[in-house]
Formats: structure tokens, sequence, C-alpha cells
């Protein structure tokens, strides 16, 4: 039998060196600020920001990177009327940075940030959630990505017992966001196993997360059969399974802690047939190089003695 393919590893928005940091700017400094100095600030931010992030690309590629997860305020203020129209001049400069990424076979995805909850009960904020992933869809699409999972968003369930209501929100959502969205299951609202029942109804991909899987059912290996199972279950909801996309991180105190370690020391077995896994540990590419030999024959401890 073929081995088979080394998993993609995914860097999660910076670097724990400095070689990848963006700028940003609060809401209060920026409305302390005439129209003039406020476009003047944004400009200013978005064009750095654009150079940080083909540095970034460059970093993936030098570094055999092979997924970005780009931050989700990379642009802040994109998703209001300021911010789209300072953008608009810079439509021709993301366009390269795309095309950019896709040429490097460099993958490009987004997390937006907790103030999504497509499952609330507030209308409001229904309404803002939708708001800010159209954000995020036009940033994908301005970088001239596909209107798939491959360019994914990845969002959360929100709002517990809720279940229903997602599936109807997610339907009604514009198409640059229903193609690429993804759900992914968490620690306390929506476990693995319901949020693939959400995925299944909605018709979009899941997001297999172990960590919070174990940390949600109080698990106390990874070689648990249930972590085998929910990541196939998973693969099964995307159309095409080797875009499937997992994530990875270690309890900092404990493997039931749902605070996230610096490095990755130990890894789920069933995770040797993972695509793409984001690494979602607080040392950022000082993890991926601690993975650059996993898993050469062996799963456990990723620190353990080879056999």
């Amino acid at each position: 039998m073929s081995a088979l393919p080394r998993p993609a590893l995914g860097l999660v928005c910076i670097t724990s060196s400095k070689d990848v940091r963006y700028r940003t700017v609060t809401r209060k400094r920026l409305l302390e600020q005439s129209d003039a100095g406020q476009r003047k600030i944004l400009d200013d931010i978005y064009r750095d920001n654009l150079q940080t992030l083909d540095r970034a690309l460059q970093y993936c590629q030098c570094e055999g990177i092979r997924l970005y997860r780009m931050p989700s305020s990379i642009f802040p203020f994109f998703d209001e009327d300021i911010g789209r129209e300072v953008m608009r001049p810079l439509a021709g400069a993301m366009a390269r940075t795309g095309r950019k990424a896709t040429a490097l076979g460099i993958r490009l995805v987004m997390h937006p940030d907790q103030f999504v909850v497509l499952s609330s009960d507030s209308p409001d904020v229904v309404a803002n959630s939708v708001k800010i992933l159209q954000m995020h869809a036009d940033i994908m699409d301005l970088l001239e990505q596909p209107r798939s999972p491959w360019a994914l968003l990845e969002i959360h369930g929100g709002k517990a017992n809720r279940s229903d209501a997602l599936v109807e929100r997610i339907a009604a959502l514009p198409e640059a966001i229903r193609t690429r969205l993804c759900l992914e299951n968490d620690e306390y609202a929506y476990s693995a196993a319901q949020i693939h029942d959400v995925c299944v109804r909605s018709g979009v991909p899941m997001i297999f997360d172990a960590h919070h899987h174990v940390v949600c059912e109080g698990l106390s290996s990874y070689d648990d059969p249930s972590v085998a199972e929910m990541l196939a279950k998973a693969r099964a909801t995307w159309a095409d399974p080797d875009h499937q996309l997992v994530h990875i991180s270690n309890g900092r105190e404990g493997f039931n802690d749902r605070q996230h370690s610096d490095l990755i020391s130990v890894m789920p077995a069933s995770y040797e047939r993972a695509p793409w896994i984001e690494i979602e540990a607080k040392l950022k590419e000082e993890a991926i190089q601690g993975l650059r030999h996993w898993p050469a024959g062996r799963t456990g401890h990723i620190n353990d003695p080879a056999p």
C-alpha cells in the first residue's frame, strides 16, 4: 500500500517572531480624527498590511507552509463605507497579491471573529454577523480567490440549541459567503456531532477541531475512537475531500485544558489522513517546525524517541 500524502500544515495570522506583523487602529482613535484624517490612517494601514500579506506569503513559501490564515482584522473598518472607499484604489494590488498566493500554491483562509453569531435570537446581531461575513467575502473576492471552500470562511455555531435557525440563516446568505462558509465544532455550544448535523443539513463543510472535541467530551486521549470517527464524518461533508481542513492544538496545563499550549507535543493518529491542518499553537511557526518530521511512521507524542 502506498504511503498517504503528508498533510499540509497551516500558519495562523502572525509569526511568533516579528517577521509577520500587521497594523490596526482602535475605533476611538479613528473617530477622533477628521474625515480626511480617518481616510489617511486607513489608507496607510491598508497599504502596509497588504505589503505584510505579501511578506507572509513569501515567508510561507520559504518555510514550506502551504496554508495561511489571514487575520480577521487585516483591513480594519473595511465593513464600513469609508473603508470600502479607501480600498477601491487598491483593488489592483489586492488582485496581484491574490494571484501571487495562487501561483505559489498557498491556500488562503479566514476565521471571522467571535461577533459572528448567525444563530443569535437578536436580529441586530444576525444582521451584523452577515455584514462582517460579507466583508471577509469581499476580501476574498478582491484577492481573486474562488467562491468555494478552498478559500473558506470558518465560523462556530454560536448560540447553543439554535441549530434550526442556523441552518435557515446559512441558506439565506449571499452566494459569495455561503459558497465559502465552513462550520467548526467548539467546546461548549456545538459538539462535533452537533455541528456535523448542522453541516449535513445546510450543505456546508465541517472543520473538525480535535482539541475542542476532547475538551467538550472530556476525553483522555486523541486515540479515543470518536476522534477518528468524527474526522471521517467531517471529511464526508466536503465536496472535494482533498480540501478538508482540520485544526489542532494541545492543552496548556493539561490534556483537557481549553487554553492552547505553545507547541504541539501530541497529534491524533487519525490526523495522518487529514490533507490540511491549521496549527493553533501559541508559538506559531515554531510549532510547525516541530512537526516537520511528523508522522514519519509513528504517532503519539511528537518528542518521543522513535522506535
